[in-house]
């Protein structure tokens, strides 16, 4: 029997929050070696794990996979949730691109310096308000089911939510406008396994700290300015 995954990051959200959000979509179990000292990044760099020097990284099946896209899409084919065929897949390519659009803004917030991260919060908001959320907000009253594709649930649905309570912990109101996000939310969030995944106790990581920015930076000798977009 195969053992569970490991997933080898920083002890805290980043690009890896969203794999740990679709491993826990899928029920599956996982565990996590947090990347805490340059020495282990640079164990990882010299035993050839990390094809390009980068991470996430995911020991799965067999194989030690980087780049997220890859791993997301591998994790959403195995487990049955990225859609039943080509056109569906393509829509959920789709949806999940313009999630990781914005999700993107919201990607070096903890590296802003105090005046950029108030500066980057009304950018995120206005992105969300403007472009992301009324598209969705369409595809899900013209499309008349619970879920963004077919009608079942599937990644794009999962890295939706996820996006939706990040912006919401940038303006909790955000969704004052947009009644169907507003019942997508609660419809998502009560399936089993997301609602296991957002109860406090799971591997869900909390809002990005000074602390979780500084380990960051540390470790990849991020030693440049980040700029607000």
């Amino acid at each position: 029997m195969a053992g569970k995954p490991k997933l080898y990051y920083f002890d805290g959200r980043g690009k890896m929050e969203s794999i740990r959000w679709l491993l826990a979509a899928a029920g599956v179990e996982f565990e996590e070696e947090f990347l805490e000292t340059r020495e282990q990044y640079e164990k990882l760099l010299q035993g050839g794990s990390l094809l390009f020097q980068q991470v996430p990284m995911v020991e799965m099946d067999g194989m030690k996979m980087v780049q997220t896209r890859a791993i997301l899409s591998y994790i959403a084919a195995k487990y049955n949730l990225y859609g039943k065929d080509l056109k569906e897949r393509a829509l959920i390519d789709m949806y999940v691109g313009g999630t990781d659009d914005l999700m993107g803004f919201i990607l070096m917030f903890p590296f802003l310096s105090a005046e950029d991260k108030e500066k980057q919060r009304a950018v995120i908001v206005q992105k969300a308000t403007s472009r992301y959320f009324p598209a969705y907000e369409k595809v899900l009253k013209d499309h008349g089911q619970d879920f963004l594709v077919g009608n079942s649930f599937s990644w794009a649905d999962v890295h939706l939510l996820e996006a939706i309570l990040m912006v919401e912990e940038k303006k909790s109101d955000v969704l004052s406008g947009f009644p169907q996000l507003q019942a997508f939310k609660a419809r998502i969030s009560s399936i089993p396994t997301i609602k296991k995944f957002l109860k406090p106790g799971s591997q869900r990581k909390p809002v990005p700290d000074d602390k979780y920015a500084e380990t960051v930076r540390r470790v990849l000798r991020m030693y440049y300015d980040v700029k607000a977009n």
